[in-house]
């Protein structure tokens, strides 16, 4: 059941997969980050398995606060708030979400990926 996707800061493996949810062990390698993003629907909730991140992450007031996480933290990331994750060192963490894999709005990408 276990499906690999490549992903240019590292690769994601969806454990689980229904309509009502999905489960992902995310792996990023150190140094790199992924989008500042938002999703319209998407709600997801993540946990640091092993590593140190960055979590840039918008507050109610529409202000960027920089998180640094380590194993063990846990954080919601409601939709419509902007985000980034950034790996300190390699990392890996735990994310539940709702089942939207495509709700994506980027804002800024180190790769030149768009919508």
């Amino acid at each position: 059941m276990t499906r690999r996707v490549e992903k240019p800061w590292g690769h994601e493996e969806i454990w689980a997969e229904t309509d009502r949810y999905i489960g992902k062990i995310l792996f990023i390698n150190a140094g790199y980050r992924l989008s500042l993003q938002h999703h319209k629907k998407k709600d997801e909730t993540i946990r640091v398995l092993c590593g140190e991140m960055k979590l840039e992450l918008e507050n109610e007031s529409g202000i960027i606060e920089l998180k640094r996480l380590f194993p063990g933290d846990s954080v919601r990331i409601p939709a419509g708030k902007k985000h980034r994750m950034s790996a300190e060192t390699d990392v890996q963490l735990l994310e539940v979400s709702t089942p939207e894999l495509d709700d994506v709005v980027r804002h800024e990408d180190d790769y030149g990926r768009s919508d």
